[in-house]
Protein backbone atom coordinates (compact mmCIF):
# COMPACT_ATOMS: atom_id res chain seq x y z
CA UNK A 1 0.00 0.00 0.00
CA UNK A 2 1.26 3.36 -0.92
CA UNK A 3 0.88 5.72 1.37
CA UNK A 4 3.52 8.54 0.16
CA UNK A 5 1.68 11.14 -1.82
CA UNK A 6 4.52 11.62 -3.68
CA UNK A 7 5.06 8.34 -4.63
CA UNK A 8 4.46 9.03 -8.10
CA UNK A 9 7.47 7.02 -9.64
CA UNK A 10 6.17 3.67 -7.41
CA UNK A 11 2.38 4.09 -8.63
CA UNK A 12 3.70 4.04 -11.80
CA UNK A 13 6.27 0.88 -11.43
CA UNK A 14 3.42 -0.93 -10.15
CA UNK A 15 1.48 0.11 -13.33
CA UNK A 16 4.24 -1.45 -15.54
CA UNK A 17 4.34 -4.95 -13.18
CA UNK A 18 0.54 -5.06 -13.50
CA UNK A 19 -0.14 -4.88 -17.22
CA UNK A 20 2.87 -7.34 -17.56
CA UNK A 21 2.23 -9.83 -14.77
CA UNK A 22 -1.68 -9.56 -15.55
CA UNK A 23 -1.10 -8.82 -19.72
CA UNK A 24 -4.39 -10.31 -21.07
CA UNK A 25 -4.66 -12.60 -23.86
CA UNK A 26 -7.92 -13.22 -26.43
CA UNK A 27 -8.90 -16.28 -24.20
CA UNK A 28 -9.75 -13.81 -21.32
CA UNK A 29 -12.25 -12.12 -22.68
CA UNK A 30 -15.35 -13.54 -22.13
CA UNK A 31 -17.57 -13.36 -25.59
CA UNK A 32 -21.00 -11.90 -24.76
CA UNK A 33 -22.08 -11.27 -28.69
CA UNK A 34 -20.87 -10.28 -31.66
CA UNK A 35 -20.42 -6.31 -30.24
CA UNK A 36 -19.72 -7.22 -26.43
CA UNK A 37 -16.74 -8.75 -24.49
CA UNK A 38 -16.40 -9.60 -20.50
CA UNK A 39 -13.54 -9.32 -18.75
CA UNK A 40 -14.37 -11.99 -15.67
CA UNK A 41 -14.25 -10.31 -12.34
CA UNK A 42 -11.72 -13.28 -11.51
CA UNK A 43 -9.14 -12.05 -14.15
CA UNK A 44 -7.82 -10.26 -10.75
CA UNK A 45 -8.16 -10.44 -7.08
CA UNK A 46 -9.17 -6.67 -6.64
CA UNK A 47 -12.13 -6.56 -9.12
CA UNK A 48 -15.11 -5.84 -7.87
CA UNK A 49 -17.21 -6.15 -10.87
CA UNK A 50 -16.28 -7.51 -14.57
CA UNK A 51 -14.93 -5.13 -16.87
CA UNK A 52 -17.32 -4.85 -20.14
CA UNK A 53 -16.36 -3.74 -23.75
CA UNK A 54 -18.39 -2.99 -26.72
CA UNK A 55 -16.40 -3.50 -29.56
CA UNK A 56 -16.52 -5.76 -32.90
CA UNK A 57 -13.36 -7.97 -33.22
CA UNK A 58 -11.17 -5.56 -35.22
CA UNK A 59 -11.80 -2.91 -32.81
CA UNK A 60 -11.10 -5.34 -29.46
CA UNK A 61 -7.92 -5.76 -31.32
CA UNK A 62 -6.64 -1.85 -31.31
CA UNK A 63 -7.32 -1.73 -27.60
CA UNK A 64 -3.76 -0.68 -25.96
CA UNK A 65 -2.42 -2.90 -23.40
CA UNK A 66 -2.79 0.02 -20.79
CA UNK A 67 -6.52 0.70 -21.72
CA UNK A 68 -7.44 -2.98 -20.63
CA UNK A 69 -5.80 -2.57 -17.62
CA UNK A 70 -7.35 1.26 -16.64
CA UNK A 71 -10.60 -0.87 -17.89
CA UNK A 72 -9.51 -3.48 -14.67
CA UNK A 73 -8.59 -0.74 -12.31
CA UNK A 74 -11.94 1.06 -12.74
CA UNK A 75 -13.22 -2.16 -11.76
CA UNK A 76 -11.58 -1.81 -8.58
CA UNK A 77 -13.55 1.27 -7.17
CA UNK A 78 -15.44 0.86 -3.66
CA UNK A 79 -19.04 0.64 -4.60
CA UNK A 80 -18.86 0.06 -8.22
CA UNK A 81 -21.99 -1.31 -9.58
CA UNK A 82 -22.75 -3.94 -12.27
CA UNK A 83 -19.76 -3.57 -14.66
CA UNK A 84 -16.93 -1.06 -15.49
CA UNK A 85 -17.25 -0.22 -18.89
CA UNK A 86 -15.53 0.84 -22.56
CA UNK A 87 -17.16 1.71 -25.07
CA UNK A 88 -15.58 1.45 -28.38
CA UNK A 89 -13.54 4.51 -29.11
CA UNK A 90 -12.04 3.55 -25.78
CA UNK A 91 -7.96 4.21 -25.42
CA UNK A 92 -5.98 4.90 -22.54
CA UNK A 93 -6.52 8.47 -20.30
CA UNK A 94 -5.90 9.89 -16.98
CA UNK A 95 -6.77 7.03 -14.18
CA UNK A 96 -10.01 6.09 -16.31
CA UNK A 97 -10.08 4.56 -19.83
CA UNK A 98 -11.53 7.62 -22.10
CA UNK A 99 -14.60 5.81 -23.38
CA UNK A 100 -15.15 4.35 -20.16
CA UNK A 101 -17.99 4.50 -17.75
CA UNK A 102 -18.74 3.82 -14.43
CA UNK A 103 -22.11 3.63 -12.15
CA UNK A 104 -21.08 3.87 -8.22
CA UNK A 105 -23.67 3.41 -5.16
CA UNK A 106 -23.34 6.52 -3.45
CA UNK A 107 -25.56 4.95 -0.73
CA UNK A 108 -23.11 2.54 -0.28
CA UNK A 109 -20.07 4.22 1.12
CA UNK A 110 -19.14 4.52 -3.37
CA UNK A 111 -16.86 6.99 -4.54
CA UNK A 112 -16.30 10.02 -6.80
CA UNK A 113 -13.22 10.21 -8.86
CA UNK A 114 -12.15 13.50 -11.03
CA UNK A 115 -10.40 10.65 -13.11
CA UNK A 116 -13.78 9.73 -14.10
CA UNK A 117 -14.60 12.82 -15.55
CA UNK A 118 -11.68 14.12 -16.87
CA UNK A 119 -9.57 17.21 -17.11
CA UNK A 120 -12.05 18.90 -19.73
CA UNK A 121 -14.78 18.76 -17.55
CA UNK A 122 -18.54 18.44 -19.53
CA UNK A 123 -16.69 18.89 -22.52
CA UNK A 124 -19.32 18.13 -25.47
CA UNK A 125 -21.06 18.34 -28.33
CA UNK A 126 -24.07 21.04 -30.02
CA UNK A 127 -25.22 20.83 -33.31
CA UNK A 128 -26.92 23.76 -35.18
CA UNK A 129 -29.11 23.73 -38.39
CA UNK A 130 -29.40 25.88 -41.37
CA UNK A 131 -32.28 25.93 -44.02
CA UNK A 132 -29.85 25.50 -46.76
CA UNK A 133 -28.67 23.06 -48.55
CA UNK A 134 -24.68 22.68 -50.24
CA UNK A 135 -25.41 24.04 -53.39
CA UNK A 136 -26.71 27.52 -51.89
CA UNK A 137 -24.11 27.91 -49.70
CA UNK A 138 -20.62 26.94 -51.50
CA UNK A 139 -20.35 30.15 -53.37
CA UNK A 140 -19.65 31.50 -49.46
CA UNK A 141 -18.45 28.58 -48.11
CA UNK A 142 -14.40 29.77 -47.48
CA UNK A 143 -15.46 33.22 -46.40
CA UNK A 144 -18.25 31.78 -43.87
CA UNK A 145 -15.49 29.27 -42.43
CA UNK A 146 -13.13 32.62 -42.05
CA UNK A 147 -15.84 34.74 -40.75
CA UNK A 148 -16.39 32.28 -38.46
CA UNK A 149 -12.32 31.65 -37.20
CA UNK A 150 -11.98 35.52 -37.02
CA UNK A 151 -14.97 35.57 -34.28
CA UNK A 152 -14.25 32.45 -32.29
CA UNK A 153 -10.69 32.35 -31.06
CA UNK A 154 -9.26 29.10 -31.03
CA UNK A 155 -5.68 27.22 -30.07
CA UNK A 156 -3.87 26.76 -26.97
CA UNK A 157 -4.65 29.46 -23.87
CA UNK A 158 -6.28 31.45 -26.53
CA UNK A 159 -8.84 33.94 -25.26
CA UNK A 160 -10.75 36.86 -26.53
CA UNK A 161 -10.92 40.74 -25.87
CA UNK A 162 -14.62 40.36 -23.86
CA UNK A 163 -13.92 39.72 -20.13
CA UNK A 164 -15.33 38.39 -17.61
CA UNK A 165 -14.95 39.64 -14.51
CA UNK A 166 -15.49 37.89 -10.67
CA UNK A 167 -19.03 38.73 -10.26
CA UNK A 168 -20.18 38.10 -13.42
CA UNK A 169 -18.28 34.78 -13.60
CA UNK A 170 -19.69 33.59 -10.33
CA UNK A 171 -23.22 34.05 -12.39
CA UNK A 172 -22.03 32.04 -15.22
CA UNK A 173 -20.58 28.92 -12.91
CA UNK A 174 -24.16 29.20 -11.23
CA UNK A 175 -26.65 29.29 -13.72
CA UNK A 176 -24.74 28.36 -16.82
CA UNK A 177 -26.22 28.93 -20.22
CA UNK A 178 -28.86 30.34 -18.68
CA UNK A 179 -26.59 33.00 -17.27
CA UNK A 180 -25.67 34.62 -20.65
CA UNK A 181 -29.12 34.75 -21.73
CA UNK A 182 -30.34 37.69 -19.51
CA UNK A 183 -27.58 39.30 -21.45
CA UNK A 184 -28.94 38.87 -24.53
CA UNK A 185 -26.13 35.66 -25.94
CA UNK A 186 -29.30 33.04 -26.94
CA UNK A 187 -32.39 32.49 -27.69
CA UNK A 188 -35.03 30.41 -25.79
CA UNK A 189 -34.89 27.30 -28.16
CA UNK A 190 -31.34 27.34 -27.25
CA UNK A 191 -31.83 26.85 -23.24
CA UNK A 192 -34.70 24.61 -23.99
CA UNK A 193 -32.87 22.19 -26.40
CA UNK A 194 -29.60 21.46 -24.13
CA UNK A 195 -29.12 18.90 -21.47
CA UNK A 196 -30.30 20.15 -18.05
CA UNK A 197 -31.95 22.79 -19.77
CA UNK A 198 -28.33 24.73 -20.08
CA UNK A 199 -28.10 24.77 -16.21
CA UNK A 200 -26.29 21.88 -14.60
CA UNK A 201 -27.62 22.10 -10.39
CA UNK A 202 -25.79 21.65 -7.82
CA UNK A 203 -22.94 24.47 -8.41
CA UNK A 204 -20.87 26.60 -6.01
CA UNK A 205 -18.69 28.94 -7.28
CA UNK A 206 -17.28 29.37 -3.86
CA UNK A 207 -15.50 25.83 -4.07
CA UNK A 208 -13.65 26.84 -7.45
CA UNK A 209 -10.06 28.47 -6.65
CA UNK A 210 -9.66 32.06 -7.78
CA UNK A 211 -6.73 30.77 -10.29
CA UNK A 212 -9.47 28.47 -12.13
CA UNK A 213 -11.89 31.73 -12.39
CA UNK A 214 -8.68 33.65 -13.83
CA UNK A 215 -7.77 30.83 -16.28
CA UNK A 216 -11.42 31.39 -17.17
CA UNK A 217 -12.00 34.53 -17.34
CA UNK A 218 -11.62 35.52 -21.37
CA UNK A 219 -12.11 31.81 -22.42
CA UNK A 220 -16.09 31.86 -22.74
CA UNK A 221 -16.83 31.82 -26.29
CA UNK A 222 -13.41 29.93 -27.49
CA UNK A 223 -12.41 26.71 -29.20
CA UNK A 224 -9.14 25.56 -27.44
CA UNK A 225 -6.91 23.46 -29.01
CA UNK A 226 -6.58 19.14 -29.59
CA UNK A 227 -9.68 17.78 -31.01
CA UNK A 228 -11.88 20.95 -30.28
CA UNK A 229 -13.31 22.16 -33.67
CA UNK A 230 -16.17 24.26 -35.24
CA UNK A 231 -17.45 22.48 -38.50
CA UNK A 232 -19.75 23.41 -41.58
CA UNK A 233 -21.07 19.80 -42.76
CA UNK A 234 -23.71 18.88 -44.83
CA UNK A 235 -26.19 15.99 -44.26
CA UNK A 236 -25.23 13.14 -46.01
CA UNK A 237 -27.36 10.49 -45.57
CA UNK A 238 -30.32 9.74 -43.16
CA UNK A 239 -31.16 6.53 -41.75
CA UNK A 240 -34.22 7.41 -39.66
CA UNK A 241 -36.72 9.64 -41.11
CA UNK A 242 -38.69 10.10 -37.92
CA UNK A 243 -35.81 11.00 -35.30
CA UNK A 244 -34.58 13.30 -38.83
CA UNK A 245 -37.83 15.10 -38.70
CA UNK A 246 -38.33 15.95 -35.48
CA UNK A 247 -34.96 17.59 -35.46
CA UNK A 248 -34.68 19.55 -38.39
CA UNK A 249 -32.20 17.43 -40.59
CA UNK A 250 -32.98 17.05 -44.21
CA UNK A 251 -30.61 15.35 -46.77
CA UNK A 252 -28.09 17.79 -48.13
CA UNK A 253 -28.82 20.27 -45.75
CA UNK A 254 -25.94 22.83 -44.21
CA UNK A 255 -25.19 22.58 -40.14
CA UNK A 256 -22.86 23.30 -37.99
CA UNK A 257 -21.30 21.17 -35.03
CA UNK A 258 -19.30 22.37 -32.66
CA UNK A 259 -17.24 20.18 -30.25
CA UNK A 260 -15.65 22.19 -26.91
CA UNK A 261 -15.45 22.56 -23.32
CA UNK A 262 -14.63 23.87 -20.06
CA UNK A 263 -11.09 25.13 -20.95
CA UNK A 264 -8.87 26.57 -18.90
CA UNK A 265 -11.17 26.97 -15.83
CA UNK A 266 -12.55 22.96 -16.06
CA UNK A 267 -8.69 21.54 -15.80
CA UNK A 268 -7.99 23.48 -13.13
CA UNK A 269 -11.03 22.36 -11.05
CA UNK A 270 -9.56 19.08 -11.57
CA UNK A 271 -6.02 19.73 -10.69
CA UNK A 272 -6.92 21.58 -7.49
CA UNK A 273 -9.38 18.68 -6.32
CA UNK A 274 -6.87 15.99 -7.82
CA UNK A 275 -4.96 17.32 -4.91
CA UNK A 276 -7.70 17.37 -2.06
CA UNK A 277 -8.58 13.79 -3.22
CA UNK A 278 -4.64 12.18 -2.54
CA UNK A 279 -5.27 13.28 1.06
CA UNK A 280 -8.75 11.70 0.76
CA UNK A 281 -7.65 8.17 -0.28
CA UNK A 282 -5.32 8.39 2.93
CA UNK A 283 -7.61 10.00 5.34
CA UNK A 284 -10.38 7.25 4.24
CA UNK A 285 -8.39 4.15 3.79
CA UNK A 286 -9.41 3.92 0.31
CA UNK A 287 -7.09 0.94 -1.52
CA UNK A 288 -6.59 1.59 -5.29
CA UNK A 289 -3.87 -0.09 -8.23
CA UNK A 290 -3.43 3.16 -9.52
CA UNK A 291 -3.16 6.42 -7.97
CA UNK A 292 -4.66 8.32 -11.03
CA UNK A 293 -7.90 6.91 -9.76
CA UNK A 294 -7.75 9.10 -6.32
CA UNK A 295 -10.96 8.87 -5.42
CA UNK A 296 -13.30 9.72 -2.39
CA UNK A 297 -16.53 9.07 -0.96
CA UNK A 298 -19.18 10.97 -2.12
CA UNK A 299 -21.07 12.05 0.57
CA UNK A 300 -17.81 12.96 2.62
CA UNK A 301 -17.26 16.64 2.70
CA UNK A 302 -14.74 16.44 0.11
CA UNK A 303 -16.93 14.40 -2.00
CA UNK A 304 -19.49 16.95 -2.02
CA UNK A 305 -17.00 19.64 -2.92
CA UNK A 306 -15.84 18.33 -5.68
CA UNK A 307 -19.13 17.43 -6.96
CA UNK A 308 -20.05 21.20 -7.22
CA UNK A 309 -16.74 22.43 -7.93
CA UNK A 310 -17.40 20.25 -10.80
CA UNK A 311 -20.86 21.30 -12.05
CA UNK A 312 -19.42 24.93 -11.71
CA UNK A 313 -16.98 23.72 -14.72
CA UNK A 314 -20.16 21.99 -16.52
CA UNK A 315 -22.11 25.24 -16.21
CA UNK A 316 -18.98 27.02 -17.94
CA UNK A 317 -18.88 24.53 -20.33
CA UNK A 318 -22.19 24.91 -21.13
CA UNK A 319 -21.68 28.98 -21.33
CA UNK A 320 -18.51 28.64 -23.98
CA UNK A 321 -20.57 26.55 -26.41
CA UNK A 322 -23.91 28.70 -25.81
CA UNK A 323 -21.04 32.02 -26.45
CA UNK A 324 -19.45 30.13 -29.42
CA UNK A 325 -23.12 29.82 -31.22
CA UNK A 326 -23.68 33.55 -30.40
CA UNK A 327 -20.74 34.64 -32.59
CA UNK A 328 -21.18 31.83 -35.26
CA UNK A 329 -24.38 33.63 -35.82
CA UNK A 330 -22.96 36.47 -36.06
CA UNK A 331 -20.27 35.02 -38.54
CA UNK A 332 -22.85 33.50 -40.49
CA UNK A 333 -25.19 36.57 -40.67
CA UNK A 334 -22.19 38.66 -41.34
CA UNK A 335 -21.53 37.02 -44.76
CA UNK A 336 -25.15 35.77 -45.97
CA UNK A 337 -26.96 38.56 -44.54
CA UNK A 338 -30.79 37.30 -44.59
CA UNK A 339 -30.38 34.62 -47.98
CA UNK A 340 -28.82 32.38 -44.76
CA UNK A 341 -32.04 32.43 -42.44
CA UNK A 342 -31.57 31.85 -39.28
CA UNK A 343 -29.05 28.77 -37.39
CA UNK A 344 -31.17 27.34 -34.91
CA UNK A 345 -30.09 24.55 -31.90
CA UNK A 346 -30.84 20.93 -32.08
CA UNK A 347 -29.20 19.83 -28.89
CA UNK A 348 -26.04 20.71 -26.83
CA UNK A 349 -24.79 17.39 -24.92
CA UNK A 350 -21.90 16.68 -22.93
CA UNK A 351 -19.22 13.71 -22.58
CA UNK A 352 -17.12 14.14 -19.66
CA UNK A 353 -19.48 14.05 -16.64
CA UNK A 354 -20.50 12.43 -13.55
CA UNK A 355 -24.65 13.08 -12.55
CA UNK A 356 -26.50 11.88 -9.62
CA UNK A 357 -29.12 9.14 -11.30
CA UNK A 358 -31.64 6.72 -10.13
CA UNK A 359 -32.14 3.70 -11.56
CA UNK A 360 -33.25 0.09 -10.42
CA UNK A 361 -30.19 -2.20 -9.09
CA UNK A 362 -31.58 -5.73 -8.17
CA UNK A 363 -34.92 -5.44 -7.95
CA UNK A 364 -34.17 -1.83 -5.29
CA UNK A 365 -33.87 1.79 -6.64
CA UNK A 366 -30.27 3.02 -6.41
CA UNK A 367 -28.99 6.59 -6.34
CA UNK A 368 -26.05 6.18 -8.18
CA UNK A 369 -23.15 8.65 -9.33
CA UNK A 370 -22.67 7.53 -13.22
CA UNK A 371 -19.28 8.74 -14.57
CA UNK A 372 -18.93 8.84 -18.07
CA UNK A 373 -15.06 10.20 -18.98
CA UNK A 374 -15.43 10.04 -22.94
CA UNK A 375 -18.90 8.58 -23.01
CA UNK A 376 -22.45 10.34 -23.87
CA UNK A 377 -25.29 10.24 -22.19
CA UNK A 378 -28.12 8.17 -24.57
CA UNK A 379 -31.74 8.63 -22.67
CA UNK A 380 -34.36 6.69 -24.86
CA UNK A 381 -38.00 8.15 -25.73
CA UNK A 382 -39.96 9.21 -23.09
CA UNK A 383 -37.47 9.35 -20.54
CA UNK A 384 -38.46 12.73 -18.11
CA UNK A 385 -34.83 14.17 -19.12
CA UNK A 386 -35.36 14.78 -22.62
CA UNK A 387 -36.58 18.04 -23.81
CA UNK A 388 -40.56 17.53 -25.26
CA UNK A 389 -39.66 17.62 -29.00
CA UNK A 390 -37.58 14.34 -28.76
CA UNK A 391 -39.63 12.69 -25.99
CA UNK A 392 -40.98 10.38 -28.81
CA UNK A 393 -37.94 9.21 -30.68
CA UNK A 394 -34.85 9.94 -27.86
CA UNK A 395 -32.67 12.03 -26.96
CA UNK A 396 -30.11 13.16 -29.80
CA UNK A 397 -26.49 12.24 -29.60
CA UNK A 398 -23.48 13.80 -31.63
CA UNK A 399 -20.24 12.04 -32.48
CA UNK A 400 -17.98 13.75 -34.12
CA UNK A 401 -15.33 11.91 -36.46
CA UNK A 402 -11.62 12.81 -36.50
CA UNK A 403 -11.13 15.95 -38.53
CA UNK A 404 -12.21 15.37 -42.68
CA UNK A 405 -14.22 12.03 -41.26
CA UNK A 406 -18.05 11.42 -41.17
CA UNK A 407 -19.45 12.76 -38.06
CA UNK A 408 -22.66 11.16 -36.60
CA UNK A 409 -26.33 11.86 -35.15
CA UNK A 410 -27.94 9.28 -33.37
CA UNK A 411 -30.79 9.04 -30.63
CA UNK A 412 -30.52 6.94 -27.25
CA UNK A 413 -32.86 3.50 -26.97
CA UNK A 414 -33.66 1.35 -24.41
CA UNK A 415 -30.99 -1.32 -24.96
CA UNK A 416 -28.67 1.48 -23.34
CA UNK A 417 -30.61 0.67 -20.02
CA UNK A 418 -27.66 -2.17 -19.19
CA UNK A 419 -24.54 0.58 -19.64
CA UNK A 420 -26.42 3.33 -17.97
CA UNK A 421 -27.76 5.09 -20.88
CA UNK A 422 -24.82 5.52 -21.99
CA UNK A 423 -22.72 5.32 -25.88
CA UNK A 424 -19.31 6.56 -27.33
CA UNK A 425 -18.27 10.17 -28.08
CA UNK A 426 -15.91 9.66 -30.77
CA UNK A 427 -13.67 8.21 -32.84
CA UNK A 428 -11.11 7.34 -30.29
CA UNK A 429 -7.41 7.88 -30.87
CA UNK A 430 -5.29 4.89 -32.13
CA UNK A 431 -1.88 7.33 -32.03
CA UNK A 432 -0.56 9.73 -29.45
CA UNK A 433 -0.31 12.79 -30.45
CA UNK A 434 3.43 13.25 -31.05
CA UNK A 435 3.09 9.80 -32.82
CA UNK A 436 1.05 11.38 -35.63
CA UNK A 437 2.99 14.75 -35.64
CA UNK A 438 5.73 12.42 -36.58
CA UNK A 439 3.31 10.22 -39.13
CA UNK A 440 1.28 13.10 -40.75
CA UNK A 441 3.19 16.22 -41.38
CA UNK A 442 0.39 19.20 -41.33
CA UNK A 443 1.15 20.64 -44.72
CA UNK A 444 0.46 17.30 -46.10
CA UNK A 445 -2.40 16.37 -43.93
CA UNK A 446 -4.11 19.84 -45.35
CA UNK A 447 -3.51 19.46 -49.04
CA UNK A 448 -4.99 15.81 -48.89
CA UNK A 449 -8.51 17.55 -47.16
CA UNK A 450 -8.04 20.39 -49.59
CA UNK A 451 -8.02 17.66 -52.58
CA UNK A 452 -11.16 16.31 -51.07
CA UNK A 453 -12.83 19.80 -51.23
CA UNK A 454 -12.87 20.45 -47.27
CA UNK A 455 -11.92 24.10 -46.33
CA UNK A 456 -9.41 24.07 -43.40
CA UNK A 457 -9.17 27.05 -40.85
CA UNK A 458 -5.99 26.47 -38.66
CA UNK A 459 -3.54 28.89 -37.29
CA UNK A 460 -1.15 25.69 -36.32
CA UNK A 461 0.15 23.35 -38.86
CA UNK A 462 0.96 21.40 -35.94
CA UNK A 463 -2.34 21.08 -34.81
CA UNK A 464 -3.41 19.81 -37.71
CA UNK A 465 -0.61 16.86 -37.56
CA UNK A 466 -2.05 15.98 -34.05
CA UNK A 467 -5.48 15.71 -35.10
CA UNK A 468 -4.68 13.61 -38.50
CA UNK A 469 -8.02 11.11 -39.75
CA UNK A 470 -5.07 8.31 -39.73
CA UNK A 471 -4.55 8.83 -36.08
CA UNK A 472 -8.45 7.93 -34.98
CA UNK A 473 -9.93 4.84 -35.68
CA UNK A 474 -12.41 4.33 -38.46
CA UNK A 475 -15.98 6.75 -36.83
CA UNK A 476 -18.02 4.43 -39.59
CA UNK A 477 -16.96 0.96 -37.64
CA UNK A 478 -17.31 2.66 -33.72
CA UNK A 479 -21.13 4.54 -34.23
CA UNK A 480 -21.52 0.37 -36.42
CA UNK A 481 -21.04 -1.38 -33.23
CA UNK A 482 -23.04 1.38 -31.00
CA UNK A 483 -26.02 0.82 -33.18
CA UNK A 484 -25.93 -3.03 -33.25
CA UNK A 485 -25.10 -3.23 -29.67
CA UNK A 486 -28.69 -1.15 -28.68
CA UNK A 487 -27.00 1.21 -27.10
CA UNK A 488 -27.97 4.30 -29.50
CA UNK A 489 -30.03 4.60 -33.00
CA UNK A 490 -28.21 5.99 -36.11
CA UNK A 491 -30.24 9.30 -37.48
CA UNK A 492 -28.17 10.55 -39.59
CA UNK A 493 -24.22 10.62 -41.24
CA UNK A 494 -22.63 14.33 -41.63
CA UNK A 495 -19.47 14.93 -43.84
CA UNK A 496 -17.12 18.42 -43.75
CA UNK A 497 -17.38 20.98 -45.88
CA UNK A 498 -14.92 23.22 -43.77
CA UNK A 499 -13.14 22.88 -40.85
CA UNK A 500 -12.08 25.27 -38.08
CA UNK A 501 -9.34 24.15 -35.71
CA UNK A 502 -7.33 25.46 -32.97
Amino acid sequence: IITNSSSVCIYRLYNCAAATSYGMSKQDFKKINDYLWEIPKSFRSDMRVPGRLYVNDKLRTELEPDAITQIVNVATLPGIVKYSFAMPDAHTGYGFVIGGVAAVDVEQGGVISPGGVGFDIACGMRLLISGLTTEELEPYLDAVASEIQKEVPSGLGRGRKLKFETAAMNKILEFGAKGLMEEGYGEAEDIQNSEASGQHPNADPALVSDHAKTRGKDQIGTLGSGNHFSEIQRVDKIFDKEAAKAMGLFPNQVVIMIHTGSRGLGHQIATDYLRLMDQSVRKYNIRLPDRQLAATPFNSPEGQKYFQAMACGSNFALANRQMITYFVRKAWKSILGDRGGNLTMVYDIAHNTAKLEEYKVDGKNKKLIVHRKGATRAFPPGHAEIPKRYQSVGQPVFIPGSMGTASYVLVGREGGSEAWYSTCHGAGRTMSRHAAIRAFPGKEVVGSLEAKGIVVKSRSLRGIAEEAPGAYKDIDEVVDVVDKAGLSKKVARLVPLAVIKG
